[in-house]
């Protein structure tokens, strides 16, 4: 019984780690933990990834008239803003792209992203975003640190800038540390220096990143907040109705004591 329980322990510690390293088995330069709670956040990183992601990425499994009810966006703004590929509110967030053109230009279709921050972990999708880094072997120029040999390319390279991999003994960049505003980010030593810089200072193309992630953590589960919210009231309902029960049973049982 021991010996099952010290495999079942290890087995659900490499569960909770296992978004805590890249695709080659390091550690992830960043973290970052959502805030889905913070509105305005989860707005900007609706608006960004429409308008950045939603060219070639999906979110097949969320629906525009979701997004609009859950994070207080009008639907006049809804569609003028956020739905470029719909007029219908009700419809699922669906990329533009044709499939067999995407898979001819990139070698594979570009994944659906609905619930990308779940199965990979925000850690994992935020440090992808901010690891592009030049590579002239690449067919498109660039490379990434945390999935080497990605076959996307840096589609946010005017916002961010062009980043170089360093050295093995060159001083690690120092761009990102304080954290994203909205969430929390931290990063950990990053093999990368910015070489060009973009329209976003390393503070703000942070917080851009940030947003866009907090929103896609938002969009892989949707009524999570709905439910953490529920549970301390279910919680409280429980306990009066155990302290309920309690001086029930105690009244049942005083004649029969006697």
């Amino acid at each position: 019984m021991k010996r099952f329980a010290k495999l079942l322990t290890a087995f659900a510690g490499l569960v909770v780690s296992g978004s805590a390293f890249a695709a080659g088995g390091h550690a992830l330069p960043y973290s970052y933990t959502p805030d889905t709670s913070n509105l305005a956040s989860l707005q900007r990183g609706a608006r960004d990834f429409m308008a950045y992601c939603s060219g070639c990425h999906s979110m097949k499994y969320l629906r525009y008239n979701r997004i609009g009810q859950d994070l207080g966006i009008p639907d006049d703004v809804l569609k003028s803003s956020l739905m470029f590929t719909s007029d219908k509110p009700g419809d699922m967030i669906l990329s533009s792209m044709p499939a067999e053109a995407s898979k001819a230009w990139f070698g594979q279709t570009p994944p659906d992203l609905t619930l990308e921050t779940r199965a990979r972990g925000a850690d994992w999708v935020y440090s992808y975003l901010r690891t592009f880094y030049v590579d002239a072997k690449r067919p498109l120029g660039v490379n990434n640190l945390v999935l080497p040999n990605a076959s996307m390319p840096h589609v946010l390279w005017a916002l961010q800038g062009w980043q170089v991999k360093l050295d093995e003994h060159a001083e690690p960049s120092d761009h990102g540390e304080g954290g994203h505003a909205d969430g929390g980010g931290e990063h950990h030593g990053v093999p990368l220096k910015l070489v060009q810089p973009g329209s976003l200072t390393p503070d703000q193309y942070e917080k851009f990143v940030g947003d866009l992630v907090n929103f896609m953590a938002y969009a892989a589960e949707p009524g999570k907040s709905i439910r953490t919210g529920v549970g301390p009231k279910a919680m409280f309902y429980l306990l009066i109705l155990l302290t309920l029960c309690y001086f029930l049973k105690k009244e049942f049982w005083r004649d029969i004591k006697h």
